[in-house]
């Protein structure tokens, strides 16, 4: 694996400056592209963001505003000091053709924060990073500790099942869910990326709004709206809609998609046959960003999982002992249980790079599970997993094996 971080005080510097210059260059994405704000108020934000990156950059590396600007629409590896290994900011581009924040900068910049986060809690990144530097981490770590605060294992996986399946409602809707008022008030107003004419259309996988964009082409004007989770996108969260004018709402058409899968990855896969339908925006709230995507994302195939185990007759359990890991399985006449980890990264350098940080996971589990979608991802992350003692699975091929175990028929 490159770039794994380990005690070298260059690697761990390298990490930094990684994160700082994302950081940056994200916050600045945000001041261009929410509505609003006030021109004044976007320059200033873009100047600090600036100086952010020159003091990452140092004072032998000075970078014109211009250049800066350029970038975040561009090449993002273009704001690293010299000599600094680009990993995955290599070509990225921070604002999107629509004037959205790209996935891939949200992910990377969130992915790199829990990494130093991580190192800082285990000592190793004394003198990079501070703990002020991971407020929006902390967000993340407060609905854990919320859910597990009183010690009861059904009242966490109450909570936690609540907040994959239901990740954006009706207000009424999400006064019933089984959450702590710390936790409750993470759902917050339908984001303004996601609304058209008061409009809003959760995803059919997910179900978190969708991002709605409108675009022209030869003098016509369409909408697009798509999950902002880009494999579920992929999958067929994808359609076209005609906009409206009159506060009407619109109605979706799906974009041309890829056929369903055959063989193990057909059990997992999402029914995608029902089109979602326009909910108003009025009395409707969603989960923050993070919590979503660190938190209803990578807990649909967990879920996926334990149900499709249950049904083939084996012991599943989620989250053991208040979230050691996320999946337990038992097999009779096997003594020794499955203990699994599901992961969700955009960039699988920085999830090796936080197993090696841990030594393995810090709960115990053997199995690291990513989604189907993440297959790619499967050599790397082998590499790093068998210094532990870990195997790197798909979600799909993990099931196919403990039910073989089983001697059940997966699909």
């Amino acid at each position: 694996m490159t770039n794994a971080v380990d005690d070298d005080t260059s690697t761990l510097s390298d990490l930094h400056a990684r994160y700082l210059v994302t950081k940056a260059a994200v916050h600045a994405a945000k001041a261009l592209t929410s509505p609003g704000r006030k021109p004044e108020q976007r320059l200033e934000t873009l100047m600090e963001c600036h100086g952010s990156v020159l003091a990452a950059r140092g004072p032998g590396s000075p970078l014109p505003f211009g250049q800066f600007r350029d970038a975040l629409s561009g090449d993002l590896a273009q704001l690293l000091p010299a000599g600094v290994e680009p990993v995955d900011l290599k070509g990225l581009a921070v604002v999107d053709r629509d004037g959205q924040v790209t996935e891939n900068a949200f992910d990377l910049d969130f992915e790199q924060r829990m990494l130093l986060h991580t190192l800082h809690k285990l000592h190793r990144a004394t003198g990079v990073a501070g703990v002020r530097e991971f407020r929006e981490e902390v967000e993340q770590e407060t609905v854990y500790q919320a859910l597990s605060k009183q010690g009861i294992q059904s009242i966490y996986e109450n909570g936690r099942e609540d907040l994959i399946r239901t990740p954006a409602g009706h207000t009424d809707e999400l006064a019933e869910l089984r959450l702590p008022p710390s936790v409750a008030d993470f759902y917050q107003e339908i984001p303004y990326g996601s609304t058209h004419q008061g409009w809003w259309y959760a995803c059919p996988i997910c179900y978190w709004p969708m991002r709605l964009v409108l675009r022209k082409s030869a003098g016509l004007l369409t909408g697009s709206a798509r999950c902002w989770h880009t494999p579920h996108a992929e999958m067929g969260a994808s359609y076209l809609f005609r906009p409206t004018t009159d506060g009407s709402a619109a109605a979706l058409l799906p974009e041309s998609r890829p056929d369903r899968p055959v063989g193990r990855e057909s059990v997992l896969f999402p029914d995608l046959d029902v089109i979602p339908e326009p909910m108003p925006v009025d009395k409707h709230k969603a989960l923050v960003r993070g919590v979503w995507r660190y938190t209803t994302v990578p807990g649909i195939p967990e879920l996926a999982l334990r149900d499709q185990l249950h049904q083939r007759g084996l012991a599943a359990e989620l989250w053991p002992s208040l979230d050691a890991y996320d999946l337990r399985v038992t097999i009779p006449g096997i003594d020794k249980p499955f203990k699994v980890d599901v992961k969700d990264y955009t960039s699988a350098t920085t999830l090796g790079s936080l197993i090696h940080a841990q030594e393995g996971d810090r709960g115990g589990a053997e199995w690291l599970v990513v989604p189907d979608y993440r297959a790619g991802q499967i050599p790397l992350l082998s590499e790093v997993c068998a210094r532990y003692g870990m195997k790197a699975i798909t979600a799909s091929a993990f099931g196919e094996f403990v039910c073989a175990r089983a001697g059940v028929k997966w699909a």
